[in-house]
């Protein structure tokens, strides 16, 4: 038996060794608010901010770390999501408190100008943030996105439309016999499991995924991973297809052409943050960059992680 590697693979191997990218975690403490941070690999700033509202940055893991080989990623627990202690009053959960944990976060890693990633709701707090923030940017990604609540509503209402009619009948009921307050004590906070997962199902699920659907999926597991005070607080207590709560604020369609940052938007082809809204962004931000990712629902960078991938790292290098 030959133990010797042939010769072409000896040599790869000896051109490219292996190399440990470290990883770190730790809390900001920004004016009494704890905020979790991870960063990994080595490089320029890449902070990262996740979606939900109120999940935390564990969904965008493992796809992400490849960007570690290039850049420090930074990934953020926004405030009371996560790893990062609920607050006592849920009114400070906003957009804007939230851009400025980021800006927190920056100062005390002293991570000088970031490039700056925000995927479905986290691109709304890096929206909030390049409105302030601007000159600590370096660049700006927008990943499945929105910057207009009313816009984001209307999308909404067309996906439940598309709902298979006993579904969306049944949707309709419960959302009229109110969503909270029932069942045990634990779950009273929280959507009923038969609404969860016809929502989070036949609802959301044609426009989360398309080329690489994942096995695991499982339509009710937000019920129990996501921060329901503040989820409640910034989308609303009425249901998934319409947004009423403090995320209302949100519009700032007549404020994007201020942002000079370099700056991407990525979108999946039937995105549930509907490409139109990101179409419309891009038009609004001069010299921006808009890449509509095929077959791909709102988790671009699962459905398509290649060219997600190739897309971000091209931007990233000019």
């Amino acid at each position: 038996m030959n133990l010797l590697l042939p010769h072409a693979i000896l040599s790869a191997l000896l051109a490219s060794p292996p190399v440990a990218l470290p990883i770190q975690e730790g809390l900001i403490d920004a004016g009494g608010v704890m905020v979790y941070y991870k960063t990994v690999g080595r490089g320029d700033p890449l902070v990262i901010v996740h979606g939900g509202p109120g999940a935390s940055h564990d969904y965008l893991l493992p796809n992400l770390y490849a960007m570690a080989r290039t850049h420090k990623l930074v990934f953020i627990d926004e405030r009371g999501s996560g790893r990062s202690p609920r607050l006592p009053d849920p009114a400070s959960y906003t957009v804007e408190n939230m851009a400025e944990d980021v800006e927190a976060v920056r100062q005390a890693l002293g991570l000088g100008r970031i490039a700056l990633l925000g995927h479905s709701y986290g691109g709304v707090v890096a929206e909030a943030y390049a409105l302030k923030y601007q000159q600590n940017l370096s660049h700006l990604i927008l990943g499945s996105t929105f910057a207009s609540t009313k816009a984001l509503n209307r999308a909404l209402a067309r996906m439940k439309e598309q709902m298979p009619a006993a579904d969306r009948a049944r949707l309709d009921t419960l959302e009229k016999e109110g969503l909270f307050g029932k069942g045990q004590p634990w779950e009273r906070g929280r959507y009923p499991e038969e609404y969860a997962n016809l929502a989070w199902g036949p609802g959301y699920y044609p426009f989360l995924y398309g080329e690489r659907p994942d096995a695991n999926y499982v339509p009710s597991a937000g019920n129990t991973t996501i921060s329901w005070e503040l989820y409640r607080q910034m989308w609303g207590s009425h249901g998934e297809f319409v947004v009423d709560g403090n995320l209302v604020s949100v519009e700032y369609l007549d404020r994007l052409s201020t942002i000079k940052v370099p700056t991407l938007i990525l979108v999946g082809d039937h995105d549930q943050s509907d490409p139109a809204m990101s179409k419309e962004m891009q038009a609004r931000i001069a010299g921006s960059r808009l890449v509509v990712l095929p077959n791909s629902g709102h988790m671009t960078f699962v459905d398509q992680p290649e060219a997600f991938l190739k897309a971000v790292n091209e931007f990233l290098a000019h």
